[in-house]
């Protein structure tokens, strides 16, 4: 919930939804049964595969933008650093 900045029943309901669709499969934590832990299923891979390339550009274009503001500049370019390749 805190890495996507939800609730943390916004993202039980998140969650569900993703599963509903067939996307995510949930499953409880083997050491402590309060835990529950979430897989792509191979149609949320798929889905994830063809959406990246929207995602890549409009990301790309947010950056490029961003880099021609000079208090934002140095930003955009330790997020580039962190960039691993494709």
């Amino acid at each position: 919930a805190d890495a996507v900045v939800l609730s943390q029943s916004a993202t039980t309901r998140l969650v569900s939804r993703l599963e509903d669709r067939g996307l995510l499969s949930r499953y409880l934590c083997p050491t402590d049964r309060r835990g529950i832990y979430t897989d792509v299923t191979p149609a949320g891979k798929a889905l994830l595969d063809e959406a990246r390339p929207t995602n890549d550009t409009a990301l790309r274009e947010a950056l490029d933008t961003a880099a021609q503001n000079p208090e934002l500049a140095p930003l955009v370019q330790a997020v580039e650093t962190l960039r691993t390749p494709a």
